[in-house]
């Protein structure tokens, strides 16, 4: 299934790489900054002294990236990284006016209504918006089918009803809760070389067949859709929906999980990144819950591990970020700016290296070789060697990405990251399940 809507696919590349708004400020090339960034107008005399604190977690606050901002925009950006998403939601529920900008995957955004502590940015603030795929700004595919609601789908989380920004309207309204950054789609990570036949289910997770060499991810909101997509496809349970489950629905899963944990189906929970790899590079499991980029680090070590879609979809997720209510002034003005700087292209690109898309993939694509975008959007064998966004080869010539293009993986979303309405009793179950 094929559902690019990228109008831009024969653009001319890598004409942007030379801007830079910084450059365009000294210069005062006022007028030609004015075209090229349209709003807010941001002097650098006045701004130079601004700092923006950006709080989020490691796979948001790259060094790099902290640099090419310094480097292009007038004012600082301080990035900082919460150790864990517990305590970074706890310092955003607590200590607002300590950040001026944070960065959130979907799982977290159901903390946020009614606390008044995020700040709603105008449609006309954004000046990306009308390029922003239609997933986001009105949950359809490009050929306007609606995209999957189970779980937290972007749809639902993506405007404020009003300008207070205390509740989400499931339909557009001109208050945006944040500027969505980053999506994918995540499916099993498989070893092939030692299991030797086709992995195409999320049955195949529970088949007793791979009985203790199975894991899953230790957080609730990934663990569990992943345990709930692998029930589902089995038969065990059938969910009304499976991303947000009912108490009966969810004590159903804990037990019947907890029965194969003591029968010794899996082998762990892994917590961290470095664990997922570890594993899987280690041959202690042959398929689990995994990332894209830690596919793509066990297969830089010469181990061969698959990533294809399976039959009942993936596992979509996306990150957001928001800037914080107490903001005002200049201080604002140079926190849109950032959020604008960062969908505008070079960081949109940087991450698209490691595996993600970018939800304005239109500035993405000058900022990527044609085999770079070939390679990571179009689904395409790669005309030369991948490499990731530190120059590491990643994939070799000829090499295609698993499941193929955006649409082709985005298009097949079974269930999105989730934070359910029954949360609180979810998590205490899965920690019976943990225990166990």
């Amino acid at each position: 299934m094929t559902k690019s809507d990228l109008p831009a696919a024969k653009a001319p590349r890598r004409d942007a790489r030379g801007i830079s708004r910084r450059g365009l400020l000294k210069s005062g090339a006022a007028a030609a900054a004015a075209s090229a960034f349209p709003a807010p107008m941001l002097w650098a005399q006045n701004i130079k002294d601004i700092t923006i604190t950006h709080l989020g977690q490691s796979y948001s606050t790259i060094p790099e990236i902290e640099a090419k901002a310094n480097e292009e925009l007038g004012f600082k950006v301080d990035m900082q990284t919460a150790p864990d998403p517990t305590t970074h939601v706890n310092r955003l529920l607590t200590q607002p006016k300590t950040i001026d900008v944070t960065d959130m995957p979907n799982t977290n955004l159901k903390y946020f209504t009614g606390r008044g502590v995020l700040m709603p940015v105008n449609v006309s603030d954004y000046k990306y918006w009308d390029k922003t795929l239609s997933l986001f700004v009105n949950g359809t595919y490009p050929d306007g089918t609606e995209a999957s609601k189970q779980g937290m789908a972007p749809i639902k989380a993506q405007y404020w009803t009003d300008e207070t920004a205390q509740d989400y309207s499931p339909t557009p309204t001109d208050h945006l809760v944040g500027v969505p950054l980053y999506f994918n789609a995540d499916t099993l990570g498989i070893r092939p070389d030692l299991i030797g036949r086709p992995i195409e289910s999320w049955a195949e997770l529970l088949n007793p067949e791979f009985s203790g060499r199975v894991a899953l991810q230790d957080g609730v909101s990934i663990g569990v859709a992943d345990a709930a997509m692998a029930l589902e496809a089995t038969g065990e349970i059938t969910y009304g929906d499976k991303g947000n489950m009912t108490r009966e629905e969810i004590d159903k899963t804990i037990e019947v999980l907890t029965a194969l944990k003591r029968e010794g189906h899996f082998r762990s929970f892994w917590t961290n990144f470095d664990q997922s790899v570890q594993l899987m590079a280690s041959g202690e499991v042959l398929l689990q819950s995994m990332w894209s980029p830690a596919v793509t680090e066990v297969r830089t070590r010469g181990i061969d591990c698959k990533y294809n879609g399976m039959k009942e979809g993936y596992r979509g997720w996306y990150i957001m970020m928001s800037a914080m209510n107490h903001l005002e002034g200049l201080q604002r003005d140079c926190a849109i700016e950032y959020m604008n700087w960062m969908n505008s292209g070079w960081a949109g690109a940087f991450i698209s290296r490691q595996g993600f898309y970018n939800s304005v993939p239109e500035n993405v694509m000058p900022f990527m070789s044609e085999n770079e975008w070939g390679y990571w959007y179009d689904g395409k064998p790669a005309s030369e060697d991948i490499l990731n966004p530190y120059g590491k080869v990643m994939e070799k010539a000829g090499v295609s990405r698993d499941g193929g293009s955006i649409w082709e993986r985005m298009g097949n979303i079974g269930i999105w990251n989730t934070v359910m309405d029954e949360d609180r009793y979810l998590v205490r179950r899965w920690q019976d399940f943990i225990a166990a």
